[in-house]
């Protein structure tokens, strides 16, 4: 049994704990937290501890999830724990990375540790489908679309307009944009070409709503670039139509072959999730697989899911693998 840690309880640690609860050959640990109290988890006879604990930890957890946020908490959380543990988290400031990657590689290398940063789905699964499509078709050019699903990271910043009590942003792809790209006539799509935004907001009584409304379509690299739609409801409205996290998107890639080009193809990949963090938690577990794999052959540093063969992430055999999946 592959022995496992959570660090963090907020939806993508529950995820984790429910992912672990579908993996045959994975035992949760413990669960670790910075909150001094009121965590409860679903998996029985299991402790939560003070993060404060988790290194007296080192020789009962094979590997530690580490279910943070990107902003401030995985830029510390992993390099540090990554001298106690084999790791994995869900790094996903794309623009960081490098960073990321060089600080974690330097810790886990150090201590005959492995990691693995920025696995989900985007970093993560449609990272791998750029890096196939792209070697299969190198005449050709890829496409990224998101949605429709919440951003939480946009969600959170109408939220922090003044007289905003609840936001939901969802990120939209444009049908002609996608069609235009499925056509193979490699548009250049700009970025607000790609994308539609719409929020549902929450406003305090007697807020003045028009005000809100120009903050959040004019905010600098959240709206300013797309066609922003939005609408005022209850929070009875909210609870009732907007609670849930969905999310996914497209990757696709067009391409031509043949001596002169002649045979146009087309390269899709969709997701489509009724939750975001919960999908995101079972690409972790099966990257925590892979991970405590490759550490007990010898392979020490931080890799990405890129680095990783898909045999590593999967419970069954070699033997299955050839024999079902093949």
């Amino acid at each position: 049994m592959i022995r496992v840690g959570i660090l963090g309880y907020g939806n993508l640690g529950k995820g984790v704990e429910s992912a672990l609860s579908n993996a045959k050959d994975m035992q949760l640990v413990g669960v670790f937290t910075r909150r001094k109290s009121g965590v409860n988890i679903a998996t029985p006879n299991v402790g939560v501890y003070p993060a404060a604990e988790l290194a007296n930890f080192a020789d009962k957890i094979d590997v530690l999830i580490i279910c943070g946020g990107s902003a401030t908490d995985l830029p510390v959380m992993t390099p540090e724990y990554a001298r106690y543990f084999n790791v994995v988290d869900s790094f996903d400031t794309h623009n960081n990375i490098p960073a990321h990657f060089a600080a974690v590689d330097a810790a886990a290398s150090a201590n005959g540790h492995t990691a693995m940063i920025s696995t989900g789905w985007d970093p993560g699964l449609f990272s791998i489908n750029r890096v196939y499509a792209d070697s299969i078709l190198p005449d050709g050019a890829t496409y990224t679309f998101w949605g429709k699903g919440v951003s939480q990271g946009h969600s959170d910043a109408v939220r922090r307009i003044d007289g905003v009590l609840d936001a939901r942003q969802y990120t939209i792809p444009r049908e002609e944009a996608m069609a235009a790209v499925r056509s193979g006539i490699r548009p250049d799509l700009k970025t607000g070409d790609k994308h539609l935004r719409e929020c549902f907001v929450v406003a305090a009584e007697g807020a003045d709503k028009a005000r809100i409304e120009k903050e959040i379509v004019t905010m600098p690299n959240y709206f300013d670039e797309y066609q922003t739609t939005v609408h005022f409801i209850t929070a009875e409205e909210m609870r009732r139509d907007h609670s849930g996290m969905p999310h996914g998107g497209f990757v696709i890639r067009t391409g031509n072959t043949g001596n002169n080009g002649e045979y146009k193809n087309v390269i899709e990949y969709s997701l489509k999730l009724d939750s975001n963090p919960y999908f995101t938690a079972g690409v972790l577990v099966a990257s925590a697989r892979a991970i405590y794999r490759m550490n007990q052959r010898g392979v020490y540093g931080c890799k990405t899911i890129l680095d990783v063969a898909p045999a590593d992430l999967s419970p069954l055999s070699p033997e299955e693998l050839r024999k079902h999946m093949l």
